[in-house]
Order: structure tokens, then sequence, then C-alpha cells
């Protein structure tokens, strides 16, 4: 029997297999078997035993091999976990003790710092884990998930060889700087979208529709979505912005165009407060940069086409009423010439512009812009004229005063203790004074008048003559009225001396005839109405001289609009103010000179 390494467990197994020995051989007594059959049997239970022996040696060499591949395993596991993770400090425990030790302890003293360690490295891969899928989060954002920067992960791709913290440190870093670059990414989209909403609601656009046309996430709902920060959502922004920026460029254009259309309108028809008012919140566009407007709805096609309707409208409504405005313009233009004494164009008149408004040859717009710039004219004229107006009506006002005291002197009751012989006394003292004004006045007036022309090299027509030529003739006229006057009074002593010869020679006063139908008192006569006009007055020698000629005499001839004509001479020329009763006296007394006496 082979003996075992251990001393005590030799002893005891020695000692267990006497015991067994001796009680299978008396077994084998009993029986009967030979000694040659017994050393046979304890030889094949010897065999037997050595297979055991050998079975167990080789299981136990098997489980040292095992123990010893474990041991290098835990090792190459320590020292991979010590590398991937840099902890360069930390020792194996194999390699830190000096003396030999079993495999069993080796292992027991390596597997625990493994499993240390690969507890730190499940956590050092959950962090870096992490931080690459906030950083593929990140980038995805940043690209829209279309075209992630794949070079750029890549070398941040996770290596379970290498978990430091210098490559944890790196990713952290990149993280940091994604992480920035999304923050100014998202306040630049959401500076683009108040942008964005803010000209939508000036347009009264959808904001929602409009923005999720760049990308939904910008008017998403979703707690869970993220707002999109990418490139093409940057750039889809910025063209909506410009777009709509340019829409409302276009809309305010177009809405100033409108105001400027409805003023014109508002002006020409006359439109009331109340038909304003309904658009005087747009009224204010004009005065306003594309910046200031800012009020909701504003620009809203809703109020441009009102607008326009409007437009429309007013401008149905003046088509229709055309004519009417042109006859209105024209008249207020011959009214304007007929203050200031200048002849209206005659290719505008109300004959013409009707004629060719119902005939279709002019379009009323033109005819009506075309009056509205002689209007204009003519009220420019009409302040360049003024002065001179001012001094011809004084001139005529005098005139007037000269006419009137003319036909008081004629009065032979002026003198009367009549009602109101006072007062016409007063004003024939102030006639008299205004009328030896009347020379100086016309020289006045006509170098003031030259003077005009002068300057602006054109003549001062007044009703369509030329007021130097009216002013000319009138001092002529006057010349000749004086002269008149002058021979009158000079037949008037000739006539009174032939009566004063014919009383001495007959010595009576030859009484002139009385015929009462002939006679009116105070120089008048009635006319068919009952009013008093002024009695024609001859002058004994029947000459003929023209009429005093002044701007009313010739606006006469020139227009129909002075149909009430005022003289201002104080009496035809060829009328002299003489009485009948004269008359006959000069006429008996000539002819008492001249012929035979008469008989008695």
């Amino acid at each position: 029997m082979l003996a075992l390494g251990s001393p005590t467990m030799g002893v005891r197994t020695n000692t267990t297999c006497n015991v067994l020995l001796r009680e299978l051989q008396q077994i084998w007594n009993d029986i009967g078997e030979t000694e040659a059959d017994q050393d046979r049997m304890l030889l094949e239970l010897e065999r037997e035993c050595l297979d055991v022996y050998r079975r167990k040696v080789d299981e136990a060499a098997n489980c040292k091999a095992r123990l010893h591949q474990s041991v290098a395993a835990k090792e190459a596991e320590l020292a991979t976990l010590v590398a991937s993770l840099g902890e360069l400090n930390i020792q194996s425990p194999i390699q830190a003790e000096k003396r030999s030790k079993s495999l069993k302890e080796k292992l027991s003293s390596v597997a625990p710092l493994v499993e240390d360690l690969k507890m730190k490295k499940e956590e050092r891969m959950k962090q870096f884990s992490d931080i690459k899928t906030q950083i593929e989060k990140i980038s995805g954002e940043i690209s829209g998930y279309s075209h992630i920067d794949n070079t750029a992960i890549g070398s941040l791709s996770m290596d379970e060889q290498d978990l430091s913290l210098r490559k944890l440190t790196e990713f952290q870093t990149h993280l940091r700087s994604l992480q920035k670059e999304k923050s100014d990414r998202l306040h630049k989209v959401l500076e683009h979208v108040n942008e964005v909403h803010s000209l939508c609601a000036v347009l009264n656009l959808d904001f929602g529709q409009t923005v999720s046309e760049v990308h939904p996430s910008l008017h998403g709902t979703s707690i869970e979505q993220s707002t999109n920060i990418s490139n093409s959502t940057l750039e889809g922004l910025e063209l909506t912005i410009l777009k709509l920026k340019t829409e409302r460029k276009v809309r305010i254009q177009k809405l100033k165009d409108i105001v400027v259309s409805l003023s014109e309108l508002w002006n020409l028809m006359d439109s009331s407060r109340e038909e304003k008012n309904n658009f005087s919140r747009i009224a204010f566009i004009l005065g306003k940069s594309e910046t200031e407007i800012t009020e909701q709805g504003f620009l809203s096609m809703e109020i441009i086409d009102q607008a326009s309707q409007e437009v429309e409208r007013l401008t149905k409504l003046k088509a229709s009423r055309m004519k009417e405005l042109v006859i209105k313009k024209r008249s207020e233009l011959e009214e304007i010439c007929r203050m200031t004494h200048i002849e209206p164009d005659t290719s505008t008149a109300i004959e013409k512009s009707t004629a060719m408004i119902d005939s279709g040859l002019v379009d009323p717009s033109e005819l009506l812009a075309n009056i509205e710039a002689q209007i204009l004219k003519a009220k420019e004229e009409a302040i360049s004229r003024k002065e001179i107006m001012d001094r011809i009506d004084r001139w005529l006002a005098a005139c007037e005063e000269e006419n009137w005291l003319e036909e008081y002197s004629l009065d032979h009751n002026r003198y009367s203790a009549g009602r109101g012989a006072h007062i016409n006394l007063k004003r024939a003292e102030r006639a008299r004074v205004t009328v030896t004004k009347i020379p100086a006045m016309v020289d006045n007036l006509i170098n003031r008048t030259l003077s005009w022309e002068d300057e602006r090299k054109k003549l001062f027509l007044y009703d369509g003559a030329r007021l130097v030529s009216i002013l000319e003739d009138y001092k002529l006229s006057r010349q000749q009225k004086e002269e008149e006057k002058k021979r009158y009074r000079d037949q008037k002593k000739l006539q009174d001396l032939l009566l004063t010869e014919k009383e001495s020679i007959y010595g009576s006063k030859p009484s002139p005839r009385k015929t009462n139908s002939f006679r009116k008192p105070n120089g008048y006569r009635a006319n068919g109405n009952g009013s008093m006009t002024t009695t024609p007055r001859r002058s004994s020698v029947g000459s003929a001289t023209p009429e005093l000629m002044t701007p009313r005499s010739y606006s006469g001839r020139q227009n129909g609009y002075f149909k009430e004509m005022r003289r201002l001479s104080t009496a035809p020329l060829n009328y002299v103010a003489i009485t009948k009763e004269d008359t006959m006296s000069f006429a008996s007394v000539c002819g008492s000179e001249l012929g035979s006496p008469p008989h008695g």
C-alpha cells in the first residue's frame, strides 16, 4: 500500500486499512478462499486503490492549473483595469507581497481589488455614456439630426481601453463647448422667433403656421419636444423674416398710395368728417417709418382691402360726379377771374368742358387737373395784382363820387331844408376833395402798372383790355370833358351878355316857354317802373364827344359779368349840364340878334 503525504493522514489510513484487511481476511477464511485467491484479490484491490489515488492526483493537478489560470487572469484583468482607468498608483497585492502565497490566497487577495476596479469602471463608463449622449443630442440639435458631424463625435467615441480622467475631462470640455453653442443658437432662434411674431402681428398673419413651416419645434406644444436650433432653422427664420419685411414694405407702400388717393378723393369730393374718421387710423401712416409701425393688425389685408374698396367707391362716385365737379371748379375759376378782372382761359369754358366730357374726347380727371392748375395760376396772379387792384378800387370809388357830385349839382332843390339835405351837403364837400385827387390817382396808377409790366414782362390786363390804355383813354376823355365845360362857361357868359343887352333894348326879360311836360324836378325823370333815372342833358351846340373810358365801361364790352354798368364820368360828353329854360333863352336871344325882332 502507498503511504500518503501527511503523516497523520497516513497513520489514520493505515489503521483503518489494517482493520478492514483483517476483517476481509477473516471473511475469506470463513468462506474458505485459498491463499492464491486471497493474494489475487488483494492485488486487484491494490490496483483499484492506485487508480483512485491517480485520479485524485490528476484532479488536484487540474485544480491547481485552474487556480493558477484564475490568478493570472485576475492579474491581467487588474492590469487592464488599472490601465483603462489610468489608476497608475494602484499596484497588484501579489507583487507587493514578497513572501510566497498559495494560489487560493493569491486569488483571494486580487479578486476584491478587481471587483472594486470593475465597479469604478462601470461608474466611469456611465459618466462617459451620459456625456456622450448629451454631446450626440446637442450635436443633433445643432445639425438638425440630418448630417451629424460624425468626425467630431468619432474623435470623442467612448473607448473602454481609455477611461481615464484625462479623457473624461476632454469629453466634458467638448460638452461645455456644445452647450455654449447651443445657448447662443437658442438665443438667436428666440430673437428670430420674436421678430417673426412681431411682424406677423403687424401683418395679421398666423404666427404658428408661419414658424411651423420653418420647423414644427418652433411652435410645438409638447414639453418634451426641444427647439430646433440647426443651421437650416436659423436660415429658414432669416429667410422668413426677410420675406415678412418685404411683405411689410410692400403693404406699407400700398397703404400709403391708398391713403394719398383717399386724401385726394376726400378733398375732391368734399367728404364729411364721419367718412374720414372711418379711416383715421391709417391716415397717420404717411408720417411713420417701417420700424415705427408696430400696432397689431395695422397692415392686415383686411384693412388694405377696406381702404381699397373705399378708394374704388369714391373713384366711381367721382366719375359720376366729374361733370359736376368740372363745372364747380370752372365756376370757381371764373369767380376768381371776375373778382380780379382776369380773362379766364376759354379752352375750359363750361360749354366746351361739358361737350368734351359728353363726347369722351378728354379724361375728366385731366380736365379737372387743368382747371385746378388754372385756379392756382389765377390765385397767384391775383396776389401779384392786389396792390394795383386796390388802387383801381379807390380810383373807381372816387369816380363814383365825382358822378354823384355832378348829379347833385344839377339838383335845384339841393339847398332846401328837406330831409337829409345836410348829409348830402357834407358828402358833397368830401366828394369835391376826393375829385381833386383823381388826376394824381390816375398818374400814380399808370406808373404802378407800368412798373408791374416791366417787372413781369407782360401787360396788365383788366377784363381783357390793357389797364394803361384804359387809363390813358380816361385821361383823354377827362381832358375833353374839361374843355367842353370851359366852352360851356364861355357860352354862358355870352348868353348872359346878350340877355343883358336885350333887356336894355326892350326893357324886360323875355319869358321862356313853360312846358312842364318836358321838365322834372332835380334833373330826374320817371322810368317805366317808377324809379328815377338820370335825365339826358344835351349841349346847346349839339356836339358829340366819346364817353369817359373806365375799366367798367371796358368790361361791359369784353364779357357779361358786369351787366350793371356804372359810368365813372359825371355826364356824357355829348350832354352839357344846362337847363332847358336857359337853352330857350339863349335861342331866343340869338334869334333876335341875328334876325328881326319878334312882333309885340
